[in-house]
């Protein structure tokens, strides 16, 4: 995945960090071809920084 504003390379380093930048930016901006894994959803769901209607949202169709 391709940002402007993001060193991936450097977040790649700490694993958990980078799996939340890369849900966060998935939820917000398109999945592109992918699919959000909801094992990683549910694992990083209270760190996640969403808009409170997406993340009503989407605990409703997770099931949390």
């Amino acid at each position: 995945m391709k940002h402007w504003s993001v060193d991936t390379s450097e977040l790649e380093k700490d694993p958990a960090a980078y799996a939340v930048w890369q849900l966060e930016e998935m939820i917000n901006f398109g999945l592109r071809d992918g699919k959000i894994d909801r094992a990683n959803l549910i694992t990083y769901w209270d760190k996640l920084d969403l808009d409170p209607a997406k993340k009503k949202f989407l605990a409703l169709l997770i099931g949390r």
